[in-house]
């Protein structure tokens, strides 16, 4: 399996952990089968052009202000277990792909996956995103094997056509959607300077507007929120602060 740096808890002493700037087979960038080989630098390809296809990778992941390389986990002498967790308090939702649709998740969704599963970026709805202030990228999984994400407080599944074909998701909230729904990022409510005010600074009306046929996880807690709160709670009364991490927030 392969994982993202921050959320690896706890392993058996047979699995060994590496950190590798390759994505996982079949990843643009990816080191060709990874612990068991494969075909990726096949004649015509050559070094040079498998170090080019890992430094696009690479600088896909930093564009998107995501983690440059993976951890990886691999049993050795037998099965292995690892475990795993989000980086706020939630749920985990492991998720099958079968080698036909995959799934778009929320940069910070992503917790781990077997290697059969292949990582991308996806840039659409970037710009958008960020504009709305909650930093709206999605990562791309295709292929076959465990997908494992995470969700800040609750997991609420949804399928836009038992709603019209269509629901709008605030950006915070969006945790993972299958590949196959139409999706796009808009800014809703507001009029005038109003508008430009959320441009500036974000209020929540920055959605993702899904269409179509299938699953939608959205979280039940956004980071914003969360924040909000915690600020609130360590300033106290009167505005005093608590403690050194009411100071950072």
């Amino acid at each position: 399996m392969y994982g993202e740096p921050g959320k690896f808890l706890w392993k058996t002493q047979n699995v060994t952990l590496q950190t590798r700037l390759a994505g996982p087979p079949g990843t643009a960038g990816g080191a060709g089968g990874g612990a068991g080989g494969g075909a990726g630098g096949a004649a015509g390809t050559g070094a040079a052009g498998g170090l080019l296809s890992k430094a696009l990778d690479v600088g896909k992941r930093l564009l998107a202000d995501e983690h440059m390389a993976f951890e990886y986990f691999t049993p050795n002498g037998g099965n292995g277990l690892v475990g795993f967790a989000g980086v706020l308090p939630g749920e985990l939702r492991v998720l099958e792909l079968t080698g036909g649709a995959g799934w778009y998740t929320e940069g910070g969704a992503f917790v781990a996956a077997e290697t059969g599963v292949a990582f991308d970026i996806a840039f659409t709805g970037l710009r958008a995103g960020l504009r709305g202030g909650e930093g709206f990228i999605l990562e791309h999984f295709t292929g076959a094997g465990t997908l494992v994400v995470a969700a800040a407080g609750s997991v609420i599944e949804l399928n836009p056509a038992k709603y019209g074909g269509t629901v709008q998701v605030h950006t915070g909230c969006v945790v993972a959607f299958e590949d196959h729904l139409g999706f796009s990022v808009e800014r809703i409510g507001g009029l005038g300077m109003q508008t430009a005010m959320n441009a500036l600074f974000g209020d929540g009306s920055t959605v993702v507007t899904i269409t179509g046929d299938g699953t939608v996880l959205i979280q039940s807690v956004t980071l914003r929120a969360l924040a909000g709160t915690l600020q609130q709670h360590m300033r106290g009364q009167g505005g005093e602060r608590k403690s050194g991490i009411g100071q950072f927030l």
